[in-house]
């Protein structure tokens, strides 16, 4: 069972990995702030 499996595995999972970041990489930034009401009652 030395068929160098566990290379192989590693190797198709780093290829998904950069493929995954470099489309990660082209979406835009998405601002996270909270909408605030304008007329705020405190």
């Amino acid at each position: 069972m030395a068929d160098n499996f566990l290379e192989r595995h590693y190797e198709e999972y780093e290829a998904r990995k950069a493929a995954w970041l470099r489309k990660k990489k082209h979406l835009p930034k998405q601002n996270h702030k909270p909408e605030r009401p304008d007329d705020e009652a405190l």
